[in-house]
């Protein structure tokens, strides 16, 4: 006769919850025999803005930190869905092969269908995205090394 444990297992809820903290994951699945527990947290919403709308007169130490944030950000279509290359996984995106190595792409660029675009690390391995289709480079989506989701659009290639 086996005896089943009913209910949850809080202490492991709350070490998968500590994992998503330490990882900067936004979900984890663990499957332990006929119990399946996945635990996962909405993201904040990044809204990116080019200027204040309507702001008190900033100061000038505030005004030069709006513009290197305004500057830091890639420019993008106005509907780039369509065109954009979604990222194949989570994990963290490099432009180029290494620190301080020429980037595998650049806004302007022409490249063709297979070549590499990006390198996103995932769980210590280093994965080479390769481009869907032959075009010019019009946006690259995110900043070097930043962390990206799955589905997350990453360039524009028209």
């Amino acid at each position: 006769m086996s005896t089943k444990k009913t209910g949850v297992d809080q202490q492991l809820i709350r070490d998968l919850a500590s994992i998503l903290d330490e990882t900067n994951l936004t979900e984890i699945e663990v499957e332990q025999e006929d119990l399946r527990i996945r635990v996962s947290r909405t993201p904040a919403a990044v809204q990116a803005y080019s200027a204040p709308l309507a702001a008190p007169a900033p100061t000038p130490a505030a005004q030069s930190a709006s513009a290197a944030t305004t500057a830091a950000q890639p420019a993008a279509p106005a509907d780039n869905s369509k065109n954009a290359v979604p990222s194949p996984m989570v994990g963290t995106a490099y432009l180029a092969a290494a620190p301080g190595a020429k980037p595998f792409i650049e806004v302007g660029q022409q490249i063709k269908e297979g070549q590499t675009l990006l390198i996103i690390e995932a769980m210590k391995t280093m994965n080479q995205i390769p481009s869907p289709r032959s075009g010019t480079v019009t946006a690259i989506l995110f900043e070097d090394a930043q962390p990206v989701e799955y589905g997350e659009p990453l360039v524009v290639i028209e």
